[in-house]
């Protein structure tokens, strides 16, 4: 939802809206307004003051994901064991996580990164 809208969508809409309110929502957006409904904008307010992760962070975390091991993962970013492991504290204390697992799930969920 939150890439869709980064990305120039005008509105966002849920398949469970009875189909009055989804048309208001089409008329809305037809009409050059922004329209998301309540239960869409509930939960992108409650990552609004999330810090956002940086490039590298992304790029590491998606090797994260991807099930790499640390050790490939410095090689393939050409970076220290001791960087990576700074990227990875980095990454938990922004997404509010415990460890990397949970920061990967954190980003799935909040469309950070896709697996």
């Amino acid at each position: 939802m939150q890439r869709a809208l980064n990305a120039g969508a005008r509105g966002y809409l849920l398949k469970s809206m009875p189909p009055q309110q989804l048309l208001d929502v089409i008329r809305q957006v037809h009409a050059g307004k922004k329209c998301v409904s309540p239960e869409i904008a509930v939960g992108l307010v409650e990552h609004l003051g999330d810090e956002a992760l940086s490039q590298r962070e992304l790029e590491v975390l998606q090797q994260v994901a991807a099930g790499h091991r640390n050790r490939d993962i410095t090689v393939r970013l050409f970076i220290a064991e001791e960087t990576f492991k700074a990227h990875v504290k980095h990454i938990k204390d922004k997404l509010g996580a415990n460890d990397r697992t949970q920061s990967v799930t954190i980003a799935v969920r909040r469309g950070t990164i896709q697996l």
